[in-house]
């Protein structure tokens, strides 16, 4: 597996956050330099045991390049990592890391943000809190979670909120009295140049889509977790390496990530569901069938790259710049 650019840290802290929500800060090594620098939605690729590669969010200020700090949710549909970062990470262990990536920036000249939180999914949207009170701009949040017991950064997001004068709405869907947040009602009254961020489980960002629909798609934004669509696994094609010279046919039942690998052809990926961006690759030719979360629709339309973990081809023939 072919990941670029990582680097060694050690696990300095792991502190409680919330109910089953353990924060880990990561140093460098000593003797060795400042961290890579990192924008406020960015995410790292924790390399852990068993060849496992999971992506966190970075939730410590815009700037730090002493420490990366994330926040680890004890899922119960865990697919292992965050079991064996909650059960298994000690202080002082030592945890391979890729370098920063973002595929959730914040647009930082927007009059006003509005954010959207599901759960553990406040963590990319707690960083560009941060930056926004930083910068002195406007921004507002709409903090889901199923009580209060399960809300991460709360009380240190009600003091930021207060002291940048941001208009902060709880929603405890899970407590007495408690409902799921309407989003079409909270998006009639968010202002028209507005920039919009969500991230949470795949219910949310579903109803927050719906909720969008008539909105320009440059000023709405999303990060999901996890798959919102099955892999394209239909197969029945071939996948040209344009830089390699070599022509693999993708099986019925395979990804085209699947073929490279069974071929021995070592390319980056980490997520293998669409969700992290790592193993995005130019498309010269043929006609990509999109299945990741990350790509824009006109990004989608223009076909100049795609996922290869999830996505697949509508044509007899693809060309990567591989």
């Amino acid at each position: 597996m072919n990941h670029p650019e990582t680097g060694v840290t050690r696990v300095h802290s792991i502190t409680w956050a919330a109910k089953d929500i353990l924060l880990f800060e990561l140093r460098p090594l000593a003797g060795h330099g400042p961290l890579p620098g990192f924008t406020a939605g960015a995410h790292i690729d924790l390399h852990l045991s068993g060849g496992m590669v999971r992506s966190y969010s970075l939730v410590n200020p815009q700037g730090e390049a002493h420490r990366y700090v994330i926040a680890v949710n004890k899922d119960a549909a865990t697919r292992g990592g965050s079991r064996y970062l909650h059960e298994a990470v000690r202080v002082g262990d030592c945890i391979t890391i890729g370098s920063p990536r973002n595929n959730f920036p914040l647009a930082e000249d927007a009059p006003l943000s509005v954010f959207i939180a599901g759960g553990i999914g406040v963590t990319p949207l707690w960083c560009m809190m941060q930056r926004l009170a930083q910068l002195g701009m406007s921004w507002q949040l709409y903090y889901c979670a199923r009580t209060r017991d399960h809300a991460a950064f709360l009380d240190e997001i009600a003091s930021l909120s207060a002291r940048a004068g941001a208009n902060l709405v709880l929603n405890f869907d899970h407590e007495p009295g408690g409902r799921i947040l309407d989003l079409r009602a909270v998006m009639r009254d968010v202002p028209r140049n507005a920039h919009v961020y969500c991230c949470g489980p795949n219910a949310m960002l579903a109803a927050f889509q719906e909720a969008t629909t008539a909105w320009p798609q440059e000023q709405i934004h999303l990060e999901y977790f996890s798959a919102s669509t099955p892999a394209a696994t239909a197969g029945g094609y071939t996948v040209v390496l344009a830089r390699s010279q070599v022509s693999i046919f993708v099986k019925e039942g395979m990804t085209i990530l699947d073929a490279l690998l069974e071929q021995g052809i070592d390319v980056p990926f980490s997520c293998a569901e669409g969700v992290c961006g790592s193993c995005e690759t130019a498309v010269l030719s043929g006609v990509p069938d999109h299945r990741d979360v990350i790509l824009t629709e006109s990004e989608r339309r223009s076909g100049h790259t795609m996922m290869i973990c999830c996505s697949g081809c509508k044509s007899k023939e693809l060309v990567l710049d591989l």
